[in-house]
């Protein structure tokens, strides 16, 4: 590949990863500086607190996304994949000689993971809102038209999802450059007219701002931490874009730009106090601020858009690795495997973020509810770090410690500061939160007692084909496979096609589709084939938890180790277990009803591996847990 082939694909990644990594941090600025001087955080608004609080602010992002994300955190991929789940598969690995720790590191890894959801619900409520209101900078008289407008957007992004994104993902990149193009010069603009706030690009007046805080630094804290929303997505999109575009990214324009628009505001608000009202819109002269609210609007719909595809992804990801039921998964592009859409996860999203924009009704009344998962995942995100580079990077225990602790110091500092906005919203995404994990930790336990009932109550499949050798049943010209979640035992379809139709085929492949904690599966160990007997095969595939499952392609692989599966003379079988409750199980009852619950609604399976609809016979199978 020539230099210039190099140099044109980099530049590409790069702006992509402009449009989709930073889209939720480059629209903080529409709300963070106003909620620091709010009258809860007991910042008085002067000269010395604004050039305090724009200081900490541009630390905090040098100090948080700089050095954690981007120089630390990038580090840390499975095989090019980042984020939450595999992060923890990471730290899970690292440490598996001790099971217990492991254990613990898999759920808080989980925990984690289903923060990201509450993430996902207020990050388009409050984009689109904090946007939206900037036409009441325009005229006062338009207010009461912010909350529907916020509600019919918001609707009609949910509502395009199913036709994909890759129309509208191609001028993500240009217009979020644009969006950061104007956040810099805006902000330079500004700064010109009063310099005395680059004196906010000193860290002692950050340190200063903090230490004189006393009991309000917390909520000034909960306030900053806004600005820091979306670092998280740094590391979640690393497999999109590789870690030097995301880098070149931050350095090169986000990160400026940031800083300047931050900077910008602070020396606005030194030259006229009421701006305070809404600082952002308030750059702006009069004639430019309507296009403006346009340019916020698309801005906030593609940090909406960053989030809803990623909560896609994880729904996904937590499907290959147990944590959910299959449910039907959608792929919007015939060359892009990892664009799809999960009708379930969009419409319940779409419940959550309705619901937040109307109990909450205003960008700053979100606010309280924004953060607390973001920080709680940032300390997560810390905590299974430290294993990863000491236990699987074996890097020197005092390094290892002190670049932890320093950073928990960080977290826990903003995780507090957020924490005592808990009553005012903060409540919610803790709640969605801790909702997502039972649903989550029940399935993985449910199928884990499953699995053991199945175990226990079923036939071992080599003596049983064995004996099948001494009978005379018929033999189908035809080839059947069965899907089974243990291949080592009988598969029930194949005990009702004997009992009921007295009939065999004359191929039989017992069918088992293994997904590992890594994020991707090596080619030469994508298939495992044995054969049992004459007319029996037990095929076993393997795919990562960032791959798309296609059982059919992957059947078509056995030719090569000697088994030839005909497509349009081949029968699938998926059998469907019935979940009956029962007391005194390895779960409480309720979570036994919860979990039988979601076998019953689970949906999509056959859509899920790529089989063919009308090739799968579903019979049921009655199993006590």
């Amino acid at each position: 590949m020539s230099l210039e082939t190099q140099r044109s694909g980099l530049a590409a990644l790069t702006l992509g990863a402009i449009g989709v990594v930073y889209g939720d941090i480059g629209t903080s600025p529409l709300y963070t500086l106003k909620e620091v001087f709010l009258p809860a955080t007991g910042v008085t608004l002067d000269t010395h607190n604004l050039v305090g609080a724009v200081s900490v602010i541009v630390w905090a992002l040098m100090f948080v996304v700089t050095l954690k994300y981007v120089i630390l955190i990038l580090r840390a991929d499975n095989r090019g994949e980042g984020g939450a789940l595999a992060l923890t598969a990471l730290a899970a690995h690292a440490v598996q000689q001790r099971p217990r720790l492991r254990g613990a590191l898999l759920l808080l890894g989980l925990f984690g993971a289903t923060l990201f959801y509450g993430d996902s619900v207020i990050t388009p409520a409050i984009s689109v809102m904090g946007a939206i209101e900037g036409l009441e900078v325009v005229t006062p008289t338009l207010k009461p038209y912010v909350l529907p407008i916020s509600v019919a957007i918001l609707v009609g992004l949910f509502l395009v999802q199913r036709h994909g994104t890759a129309a509208v993902g191609k001028v993500f990149g240009p217009v979020i450059v644009l969006w950061f193009a104007v956040l810099g010069a805006i902000g330079v603009m500004h700064i010109t007219q009063h310099p005395e706030i680059l004196a906010a690009l000193n860290p002692l007046e950050a340190w200063a701002f903090l230490s004189t805080r006393g009991w309000h630094l917390f909520a000034a804290v909960g306030a900053i931490v806004l600005a820091l929303t979306g670092a998280e997505a740094l590391y979640a999109d690393m497999g999109h874009f590789g870690v030097r575009p995301i880098r070149l990214a931050w350095t090169g324009l986000v990160f400026p730009a940031l800083a300047l628009n931050y900077l910008g505001q602070g020396a606005l608000l030194i030259g006229d106090a009421t701006a305070i009202e809404n600082p952002f819109f308030r750059l702006f002269p009069s004639a430019l601020v309507l296009p403006m609210v346009g340019l916020a609007a698309m801005a906030a719909v593609i940090a909406s858009q960053a989030v809803i595809s990623g909560a896609y992804s994880m729904t996904k990801q937590a499907i290959l690795l147990g944590f959910l039921p299959r449910l039907t998964l959608r792929h919007t592009s015939a060359s892009e495997s990892g664009q799809i859409y999960v009708p379930a996860a969009n419409w319940a999203l779409l419940a959550g973020v309705i619901g937040a924009v109307l109990m909450f009704g205003s960008s700053s009344a979100l606010a309280g509810a924004y953060g607390i998962a973001v920080t709680l995942t940032m300390l997560i995100t810390t905590v299974l770090t430290f294993f990863v580079i000491r236990d699987g990077w074996k890097l020197p225990a005092p390094l290892a410690i002190g670049a932890t602790v320093f950073f928990l110091a960080v977290d826990m500092l903003l995780v507090a500061g957020c924490a005592i906005k808990f009553f005012d919203g903060g409540w919610f995404p803790l709640a969605l939160g801790l909702m997502l994990f039972v649903l989550m930790s029940t399935w993985a336990r449910g199928r884990q007692l499953l699995m053991a009932g199945l175990r226990s109550e079923g036939i071992e499949l080599q003596p049983f084909i064995e004996s099948l050798a001494l009978g005379e049943a018929h033999r189908a010209r035809r080839t059947a496979v069965y899907a089974v979640a243990d291949p080592n035992l009988v598969p029930q379809a194949l005990l009702h096609n004997l009992k009921h139709n007295q009939v065999l085929h004359e191929t039989n492949v017992i069918l088992n589709v293994m997904f590992h904690d890594r994020p991707m599966v090596d080619a030469a160990d994508r298939l495992e084939l044995t054969s049992l007997a004459p007319g029996f095969w037990r095929v076993l595939v393997h795919y990562g938890f960032m791959e798309e499952p296609d059982v059919p392609l992957a059947l078509a692989l056995c030719e090569a180790k000697g088994l030839r599966i005909e497509p349009f003379e081949t029968s699938y079988f998926l059998s469907r277990e019935t979940v009956v409750p029962t007391p005194g199980g390895g779960m409480a009852n309720w979570r036994e009803r919860l979990f039988a619950a979601l076998s019953r609604n689970s949906s999509g399976v056959a859509r899920f591996f790529r089989l063919p609809d009308n090739a799968v016979v579903e019979l049921g199978t009655r199993v006590q847990i």
